[in-house]
């Protein structure tokens, strides 16, 4: 809580309240906008494709029926097989000619943006990530449509962030506005979007600093689609409920199901990336019509592999999918996915993890009912705990994946199953990871690189460090040379506060000044320490070690009087003190 608030002081210092809310209003605007432009193109694109030249009668989820036509095509295997390797090539050639950066998947292209690109996005890849991936979706290619306007949406608000002439840290937040505008907008899921967009940097860690700006984009951009589509979900669901203690039993299998799935997903995704496609001798914009190929065969076997699948699971949400089926999607769609992505085509990974992950909890709560009907009484609410659950191990992002499933499906009663699985599986999928750009923390990020140099210092106060043991021989201002000499030669300190009668600090005698005196007896009952002293300099007893720091450095002593405003001079600091304390607090923090 407390990093939370320093975020907000950091964010909004210097009035800057009006300008981000400004600037949120305006990235959330146009995500929203091309949310919409993306679902019209989908919706109409895959209609005109697989439904009428295919003859692939797709089913829709209950919040998406934007077509009101009805196609009546006889299925044309053929046609099924080679649109994908069609789009695969299209997609190909525009991402490769003019936006290498738009190949594959949008999330991880928006992650290594912020990280390692200080936030910048070339202006003509929003809108050619929207294009290839359009193509590769309406064509039958497995991919999500979240990954690209995650990167529409993040291209939009680097856009902005370059005309204004922003800062690098000011142009990495509107990044992440633009994300959360276009997950928010896209799934009609404001908070989902919003928390997910600055949880998926990390693995164990939040972008806390852009919490509030990424609210008002994707509250906006939520408010663009629902203004135009309407409020309803996108996906319905029976009425469900979680009252069964012994249920949580079947919910942790269904959790123990997801942990190889996701090993079986994350493998095979970079297994086929790294040691396949980027073996093959071709040109980088034809590699995608090879993917295309293999999605186009499994899809004559099994269509609803293709595709966004959102169907699919509207289906297996409603428990209209036997259980054998939903089994082999599960399998058959990380292939397609895969084929589709791994091979260089654009499109995201969210849409078919949570296909895989309904897919698998509709199997699981299928075989449950069967068993055990009275406490697994709802095999549908498996799958909405799988769809998150199963995206939570994979991409790491729970928080944002439990919102973001509840609000597109209104599901909020299984809250207790759907936080206790996703718990479940990422303990148990540590080692494998959706999103390779997704760093542990903020300090393994480039975009913090300022916050890894800690000031130690200013972790440390005077009054833990002093010797308070050690007495402070202090000299009256009026003491004679005479006096002092005699002081000196029963003293092996060279360095004295020089205080008045009230103890307070008047001066500082440091033995090297008056080397050149020394030896003048003519002077001895003329000159008092008061007129040989230098300009008193001190550090309070409350101050910080950092303030201590600076204040060697501009005096040049190697010690420093500490005052305290009750009893004047109580110590000395020394430099080689704070030197010794910088030390020790390094070497816990390397220990821990």
């Amino acid at each position: 809580m407390g990093q939370f608030r320093a975020s907000l002081s950091s964010t909004f210092s210097k009035h800057q309240i009006l300008r981000w809310g400004v600037y949120g209003a305006i990235i959330g605007s146009l995500s929203g906008i091309a949310a919409c432009t993306m679902l019209y193109a989908l919706e109409w694109g895959s209609f005109f494709l697989l439904e009428r030249l295919a003859g692939y009668h797709m089913t829709k989820p209950a919040g998406e029926h934007l077509v009101p036509l009805v196609s009546h095509a006889p299925l044309r295997l053929w046609v099924l097989l080679l649109l994908p390797a069609i789009g695969g090539i299209i997609s190909g050639l525009i991402v490769y000619t003019w936006a290498p950066e738009a190949e594959g998947d949008g999330t991880e292209a928006f992650i290594d943006t912020f990280h390692n690109k200080k936030g910048l996005v070339r202006p003509r890849v929003p809108f050619l990530k929207g294009v290839a991936s359009i193509i590769t979706i309406i064509t039958g290619g497995s991919a999500g449509r979240e990954g690209p306007i995650a990167q529409v949406g993040a291209g939009l608000g680097s856009w902005i962030g370059q005309i204004l002439k922003l800062s690098v840290r000011e142009r990495r937040l509107l990044l992440l506005a633009g994300c959360a505008g276009g997950l928010g907008a896209i799934f009609r899921a404001p908070l989902g979007g919003a928390l997910t967009a600055i949880e998926v940097l990390y693995r164990e860690d939040f972008e806390t600093e852009g919490i509030i700006l990424c609210i008002i984009s994707s509250v906006v951009a939520n408010s663009v689609v629902t203004t135009i589509f309407g409020t309803h979900a996108i996906f319905d669901i029976p009425p469900i409920k979680f009252s069964h203690p012994f249920e949580l039993a079947a919910y942790g299998v269904l959790g123990l199901a997801c942990v190889p799935l996701g090993a079986l997903f994350v493998t095979t995704y970079f297994g086929l990336r790294d040691h396949f496609f980027r073996k093959i001798r071709l040109n980088k914009a034809l590699i995608p019509a090879i993917g295309g190929i293999m999605v186009g065969i499994v899809g004559m076997w099994k269509p609803q592999a293709m595709g966004g699948g959102y169907g699919t699971i509207q289906q297996a949400l409603l428990g209209q999918l036997p259980m054998g089926l939903l089994f082999t999607l599960s399998i058959l769609k990380i292939a397609t996915t895969s084929f589709t992505i791994s091979s260089g085509g654009s499109g995201g990974v969210f849409g078919p993890a949570l296909f895989i992950g309904a897919a698998m909890g509709g199997a699981v709560g299928q075989l449950g009912h069967h068993f055990f009907p009275h406490i697994v009484t709802n095999p549908g609410a498996f799958a909405l705990v799988g769809m998150g659950a199963f995206f939570a191990g994979v991409a790491k992002a729970p928080v944002g994946a439990l919102l973001m499933v509840c609000e597109m499906t209104g599901g909020y009663s299984v809250v207790i199953p759907l936080m206790f699985t996703s718990v479940l599986v990422i303990l148990l999928t540590q080692r494998w990871n959706l999103y390779r750009m997704q760093l542990l923390n903020k300090f393994q990020s480039p975009a913090h690189q300022s916050e890894r140099v800690i000031n130690l210092l200013q972790s440390i106060r005077v009054d833990e460090v002093y010797h308070k043991e050690i007495p402070v021989p202090l000299l009256p201002e009026d003491m004679t040379f005479a006096q002092l000499k005699r002081f000196m030669a029963r003293t092996r300190e060279s360095f004295f506060p020089v205080v008045d009668e009230s103890f307070r600090l008047k001066g500082i005698l440091s033995f090297p000044y008056v080397r050149e005196v020394l030896f003048d007896k003519s002077i001895e009952d003329l000159l008092v320490v008061g007129e040989l002293s230098l300009p008193p300099v001190s550090i309070g007893i409350d101050e910080t070690l950092y303030d201590a720091f600076v204040k060697f450095l501009q005096s040049g002593y190697s010690q420093i009087p500490i005052e305290n405003n009750s009893a004047g001079v109580v110590g000395l600091l020394r430099l080689k003190d704070l030197m010794e304390a910088y030390h020790h607090q390094l070497k816990v923090m390397q220990e821990e």
